[in-house]
C-alpha cells in the first residue's frame, strides 16, 4: 500500500512537471521533476520503514514521557547539565584576553586607565621600529607625522604595517 501511495505522488509530481513547463517555466518544471522523484526514491530504498520506526519510537518515548516520573527526572537533569555548561562557557570566553578576572566580573585590564596618547600616533607606534623607518618619507615639504600633505595620516598606518611585517 505504501508503495502505491509513494507511485501516485510522484505521477502527480511528474503531471505538475510538465504543465509548468508546457508554460515557458522550464527550470521550475525541472524542480518540479525533482520533487516528483523523492517519494517513489525514498519507497524503493525502504526509509519509508525506517520514518515510520523513528515515528513509532518517537510516539513511545513521548507517551511514556508524559506518565513517567523517573523521565522527568532525567529531563530536569539534562536540563540542568545544558544550563551548567552554557554558563560557564560564556563566563569563559569573556575573561579571555582581558587580563586576570576578578570576582565581580571585571577584568583587571579594564579598570586601568588607557594610555593618554600625545601625538596622533597610537600607543607604542613608535617603539621597536629600525631608525632608518621612522615615518618619514625623505621628501622636501612632506613630513611622516600628522601634519603636510594628505597622505601624512596614512603614514601612521603604513608605521604599524610595517611592524607587523606586512
Amino acid at each position: 500500500m505504501t508503495g502505491i501511495i509513494c507511485m501516485a505522488l510522484s505521477a502527480v509530481g511528474v503531471v505538475l512537471a510538465v504543465l509548468t513547463a508546457s508554460r515557458g517555466r522550464f527550470r521550475a518544471g525541472i524542480r518540479w521533476l525533482a520533487v516528483a522523484l523523492v517519494p517513489t526514491g525514498l519507497w524503493l530504498t525502504g526509509l519509508i520503514t525506517v520514518f515510520r520506526q523513528i515515528g513509532h519510537s518517537l510516539a513511545s518515548w513521548a507517551t511514556h514521557l508524559v506518565f513517567d516520573p523517573r523521565v522527568w527526572i532525567g529531563v530536569v537533569m539534562l536540563g540542568v547539565a545544558v544550563v551548567v555548561l552554557f554558563s560557564t562557557g560564556v563566563r569563559l570566553r569573556r575573561g579571555r584576553g582581558k587580563g586576570t578576572s576578578q570576582g565581580n566580573g571585571t577584568s583587571v585590564a579594564a579598570k586601568q586607565p588607557a594610555p593618554a596618547a600625545t601625538t596622533g600616533r597610537p600607543a607604542g607606534a613608535g617603539q621597536a621600529l629600525p631608525a632608518s623607518s621612522s615615518g618619514k618619507s625623505g621628501k622636501p615639504g612632506t613630513s611622516g607625522g600628522s601634519g603636510g600633505t594628505d597622505l601624512g595620516d596614512f603614514s601612521d598606518i603604513e608605521e604599524i604595517l610595517k611592524r607587523r611585517g606586512i
